[in-house]
């Protein structure tokens, strides 16, 4: 564990997240055990007259876990607050949400991707989400978060997510060692050990293209990589000094990621695969490789008992040589509608899950999570996880969506190009200009000086 910390202080991370390193602060208390995997939810306490009022809760698909689930029960068990989850396909979520927003007819709860040059031109939250600054959780999540939700020195979303929680190649492990492949350290080798699994008769890489989010991870997620290529870049992005059309190694990354679809190193059915059959998929044995967060072996452990974890390794992803491991500040988030008829009792909710001992009971209960990104809170790591972080943790970077303006905003457009892309309607080149255009209109709508 003693690595595990100091490789997170490495990556910038509050080396609070994990065991016994956060300060003492007033809502933890020092007999409280920690709960253990699978514990149940923590008691309710009796306290005021519980309340008979439902919030709505909106959010795209995989961003709420079953442990919230769960510890949403024990909220309303305690309050009288009953909390309605409406979950909404990815693919639709940031169009309905928009409406929603315009019409002025939100949900109490609204979930949204932060960061901090997104927050205003997304969700304008200065109109439409409630100021949270003053609330105590914020002195206990890791700064890091805290900084990508806020928008002009003031909070305004609630992120419970796992720092180390980036995408990364996912690999088998036993049809390396089958077929004598060796982990890839540069885009020719990864190649050949795609064709050589694919010559085996397995499918070298699951991609759920139909989700329309996750194969965009393939180019923005390597932006470590793109800084190394320009030095500087993230600052001339947001100055409007550089396009990205102008940048060849993003160019060469759209190149080489439908050059992998071109080859068959997705198999067929990529654009009807989905996020959520990842599981099933790589249990199966006929997918050997995909993208995705460091806890998927123990889902697919949990779902799928004899495929065990230790079954599965990792390595970042190796389009354009990369690799340098790429970390994620900014989550999935959660905001109070400024138009709800019941912040107060939202805000009640937030503060229910940032107890400390909800919070190390979610931790506990999803098992995609390693950490959290608040103090004191205990955390968790394999051996394999563990040797990744020591084999690439030392160079690392954000994803393009973190460091430069107006591209997280744009995420399912970018989809829907490299869509486009790997059919052969739009070329490499062009999703880079599709991508800049659309840049320079959001930048114009925030009234950025850079554009004028």
């Amino acid at each position: 564990m003693r690595k595990a910390l100091g490789l997170l202080a490495v990556l910038g991370l509050s080396v609070g997240l994990l065991a016994g390193c956060g300060g003492n602060n007033n809502n933890e208390s020092s007999s409280s055990p920690s709960a253990s995997a699978g514990s149940a939810a923590p008691s309710p306490s009796a306290e005021k007259p519980k309340e008979n009022v439902t919030l709505t809760y909106m959010a795209s698909q995989d961003w709420i876990k079953e442990s919230e689930m769960q510890l949403a029960k024990k909220f309303e068990e305690k309050t009288g607050i009953h909390i309605d989850f409406q979950i909404v396909p990815a693919d639709q979520y940031q169009n309905l949400l928009k409406v929603k927003l315009n019409t002025k007819e939100a949900p109490d709860i609204f979930g949204g991707q932060d960061g901090k040059f997104d927050l205003g031109p997304l969700y304008d939250v200065e109109k439409n989400a409630v100021d949270l600054t003053a609330e105590e959780w914020t002195k206990r999540e890791n700064k890091l978060f805290l900084e990508q939700a806020t928008w002009n020195s003031k909070v305004y979303a609630l992120t419970i997510w796992d720092p180390t929680y980036d995408f990364y190649v996912v690999y088998n492990k036993p049809i390396f060692e089958k077929l004598g492949l060796k982990i890839p350290t540069n885009y020719s080798e990864f190649l050949a050990v795609s064709e050589a699994i694919k010559q085996s008769g397995v499918t070298p890489i699951y991609e759920p293209v139909s989700d329309g989010w996750h194969h965009v991870l393939w180019f923005p997620e390597i932006g470590p990589k793109f800084e190394e290529s320009v030095q500087g870049l993230a600052d001339k992005l947001n100055a409007n000094e550089v396009k990205l059309a102008e940048v060849p190694a993003m160019e060469q990354a759209l190149a080489q990621f439908t050059e992998l679809v071109k080859k068959g190193y997705m198999g067929e059915s990529y654009f009807s695969n989905t996020f959520a059959d990842t599981e099933k998929n790589m249990a199966s044995g006929k997918f050997a490789m995909t993208l995705h967060n460091l806890g998927l072996p123990q889902t697919i452990e949990k779902a799928f008992p004899e495929v065990k974890a230790d079954t599965f390794g990792y390595f970042p992803i190796p389009l354009i040589d990369n690799q340098l491991m790429n970390i994620a500040p900014a989550a999935p988030s959660k905001f109070i509608y400024s138009g709800s008829k019941h912040v107060e009792q939202a805000k009640e909710y937030f503060r229910f899950l940032t107890e400390q001992e909800n919070l190390q009971f979610f931790l506990d209960n999803e098992p995609r999570f390693l950490s959290l990104n608040f103090e004191g809170i205990q955390g968790r790591f394999t051996a394999e996880q563990q040797k990744f972080f020591d084999t690439y943790g030392a160079k690392q970077g954000s994803g393009l969506q973190m460091t430069s303006k107006y591209v997280n905003p744009q995420w399912m457009d970018i989809g829907k190009d490299m869509s486009a892309m790997i059919s052969g309607a739009m070329t490499p080149k062009a999703v880079l200009e599709s991508a800049d255009k659309r840049r320079a209109d959001q930048a114009k709508a925030a009234k950025d000086a850079a554009w004028k």
